[in-house]
């Protein structure tokens, strides 16, 4: 299978916030740890009943290192091959590659450095220029070997973290913890790692308490969740050991190229597609628990009922009579596996609901899932007043992706799932229901299909260029919207914010280009103007095969592309026209905060014809308007108070441990901090209403009001409008 996709890196950009930030609810490093841990689509993402032939769990034997898997050689010549010969960067993977490679991989496992050993990393280190050679056979001990000496660190570390959970701490010693990964060093002696525990443990413990958590639960909590970490690591599979290798490998050419085990490319997959079998429901690990975080509307598990969010799953068996297997501990993706499985058949679950202690049965059909709340949806809202009395109607489009059923549309479906296709509908339903205006709801869309992002711009805009795309030989090829007409040629306004990447950023430069459209919200989009094809290594490797086996695949950054302009949107994303104060706006979530970001540049316009409907006198007169607004606006002013108290903070390398310190910092940073949390839940799940009516999302509706008669030349905006030079 070959995709072309353009789309951001949702857990690298949230990684970014890990260093420099911080993070309430949880230790740093154990966000850090536990981000990549939760699954969307988790409990549905099958096609087929389980395996055992999946995903074999790796063990370390007493005095003995586990065995690759059967395919990771040919998987690591592939992807070697690939990114030598087809990365937009055409660069060799030598020994200056080799020890980005290294520092990657290690940072993966041992993120804030309390496991590893100096001494551990340092012996390491001698044969890392090495790695260039040995991935070229194909070799990828080192990998297992190092995995090796983390399991046995981990193992060594586990009584002495649960020694000092259990010890009395002094919260009036003046010390420290450091939170920025950056600025952590390996301890040079297991004295001073026991320290650094000491410390952690002091911070976890601060974290309870100011959570109100009672002693004795926090204790209890902070025993499962190490004994667990150790108990999952434990658990690493042959296919995410060598996932996390070659990833770290690829991520040193930029950090949207990717090697994606067959689990992760399945996952990937269904979320393109919008269509799955499973139960229906989103998992995450939690403290040794595999808890439900949301149910799919529509799903198996929401009609079922009995399930809820924050129930705990602690088993699974198949069919009506299986054997339940305990899953208290066991790594999230193999409980996915255990979930999964084709429509029709039964999954029993043995969940402890919230709020309760005794655990229950329950008996679940999978069922075909069609994910609704990340397809674009639609909705017609009222606001402001016309002059006749009568209110402005606007119709709201939710587009969460630029989706798009590849499989299907290689195989000719008529109906494969298409973003632009149920776009379209909704425009045709707005027409018919005269709105005033169309507002496209950007915000947290990291991209998608490109195709989609072009064809999606093509129903706003007549035929012409909407993206250039420049490859790795500096050829640059204008890619055009061939449709003939629109689907909506009424006035048209963007909402964009700090996770808007992309495709997003494709549709939102055309339309600022053509002047067709107004872009309102954050200062910037994510930055992210790098293009990405998919490669099956399957399919590959075994063309003379009908049946390729299932080997991953690498997403490969390939291509940079342009706006109709010419200027890129890697690094500086898409200016919005009206800027809203946001706390995204000041986060580092960027294209900019990742590390080997490729740089900015331009290419020559192509030739299209501006629509002359925006002018900068209009954005002006807008601006001005909205920020007086803003200015007397008691939500924007707290808003305000949020920012500074998170702009003095983010630069923070350290966090007090002395409690009244420390509860002083917790309180001041709180509220900014559950916005980030809130910010950050929305751009990894997708469960939320067409149109919130927040102040945010009014002020916007206000711009847009002001737009409407700046266009008519109705009201004093107008005159403004007019008289701004």
């Amino acid at each position: 299978m070959n995709g072309t996709t353009a789309s951001s890196p949702s857990r690298a950009a949230v990684s970014s916030l890990f260093r420099g930030v911080r993070l309430s609810r949880r230790a740093c490093w154990c966000v850090a740890m536990l981000a990549g841990c939760i699954v969307s689509l988790a409990a549905c993402v099958a096609d087929e009943a389980p395996s055992a032939t999946i995903g074999s769990v790796i063990t370390v034997p007493t005095g003995g290192a586990p065995e690759p898997g059967p395919n990771d050689r040919h998987i690591a010549v592939a992807v070697r091959r690939h990114l030598e010969r087809e990365h937009f960067l055409r660069q060799p993977i030598d020994d200056d590659v080799a020890r980005l490679w290294f520092e990657a991989f290690f940072e993966a496992l041992d993120p804030m450095k309390v496991y590893f050993l100096k001494s551990d990393v340092d012996e390491f280190r001698t044969r890392c220029d090495t790695l260039d050679d040995l991935v070229k056979r194909g070799d990828v001990n080192f990998a297992y070997q190092v995995l090796e000496r983390f399991l046995q660190r981990v193992d060594e570390r586990l009584p002495v973290i649960e020694r000092l959970i259990d010890e009395e701490h002094d919260f009036t010693r003046e010390e420290s913890i450091i939170i920025d990964r950056d600025e952590t060093t390996w301890a040079a002696t297991k004295a001073e790692l026991d320290d650094a525990w000491r410390k952690r443990i002091k911070y976890d413990l601060l974290v309870q308490k100011m959570e109100e958590t009672p002693p004795d639960e926090a204790r209890d909590k902070l025993h499962r969740r190490y004994r667990s970490f150790a108990k999952r690591m434990h658990q690493m599979t042959a296919d995410e050991l060598l996932e996390t290798y070659l990833s770290s490998l690829t991520s040193s050419f930029d950090p949207h190229t990717s090697f994606m085990s067959p689990g992760t490319l399945e996952n990937f997959e269904i979320q393109m597609r919008l269509e799955l079998d499973g139960i229906g429901a989103q998992l995450k690990s939690e403290d040794g628990y595999t808890t439900i975080v949301e149910l799919t509307p529509g799903g198996a598990a929401e009609r079922d009922g009995r399930l809820k969010s924050q129930d705990r799953v602690i088993g699974v068996g198949q069919g009506a009579d299986g054997e339940v297997v305990d899953t208290v501990d066991m790594n999230l993706n193999e409980v996915v596996k255990l979930i999964r499985g084709k429509r029709g058949t039964v999954v029993r679950l043995k969940v402890i609901p919230v709020g309760e202690t005794a655990p229950k049965v329950y008996d679940i059909t999978r069922d075909k899932i069609e994910l609704k709340d990340a397809e674009a949806r639609g909705e017609i809202i009222e606001h402001g007043t016309k002059a006749d009395g009568s209110p402005y109607r606007i119709g709201v489009i939710n587009l969460p992706s630029f989706y798009m059923d590849m499989a299907g549309a290689q195989q000719g479906q008529a109906n494969f799932k298409s973003s632009t296709r149920d776009t379209e509908r909704l425009l045709d339903d707005f027409r018919r229901e005269k709105v005033d205006c169309v507002v496209l709801d950007l915000r947290n869309n990291g991209g998608g299909s490109l195709p989609e992002a072009i064809k999606l711009t093509g129903l706003f805009i007549d035929r012409g260029p909407v993206v250039q795309i420049k490859d790795a030989d500096q050829q640059v090829r204008p890619y055009d919207d061939i449709d003939p007409g629109v689907a909506w040629d009424g006035p048209l306004v963007v909402l964009a914010n700090k996770f808007s990447a992309s495709a997003s950023e494709i549709l939102a430069g055309a339309i600022q280009d053509y002047h067709r459209g107004l872009i309102v919200g954050d200062d910037s989009t994510h930055g992210k103007g790098t293009v990405q094809s998919l490669l099956d290594l399957g399919r590959q490797l075994f063309r003379r095969f009908d049946n390729a086996p299932s080997l991953g695949a690498i997403k490969i950054t390939m291509q940079q592309f342009y706006r109709p302009s010419g200027a890129s949107t890697q690094l500086e994303g898409v200016r919005s026209d009206i800027i809203l104060p946001s706390l995204t706006t000041h986060l580092p979530v960027g294209e900019a905060d990742l590390d080997h970001a490729i740089e900015f540049d331009r290419v020559p316009a192509a030739r299209y014809e501006p629509e002359g409907r925006v002018t900068n006198r209009v954005i002006k007169a807008l601006q001005e308007r909205s920020n007086q607004r803003v200015a007397t606006n008691e939500e924007f002013q707290e808003l305000a108070e949020d920012i500074a108290r998170y702009k003095r903070r983010k630069d923070e390398k350290t966090i007090s441990l002395v409690e009244s310190e420390f509860e002083r910092q917790w309180n001041e940073g709180k509220a900014a901090e559950e916005e980030e949390e809130k910010r950050l839940e929305e751009s990894e799940f997708s469960k939320r209403p067409v149109v919130k009516r927040d102040y945010y999302f009014d002020e916007a509706m206000n711009v847009v009001i002001d737009y409407l008669n700046a266009l008519s030349g109705a009201g004093d905006i107008a005159e403004a409008a007019q008289a701004t030079p």
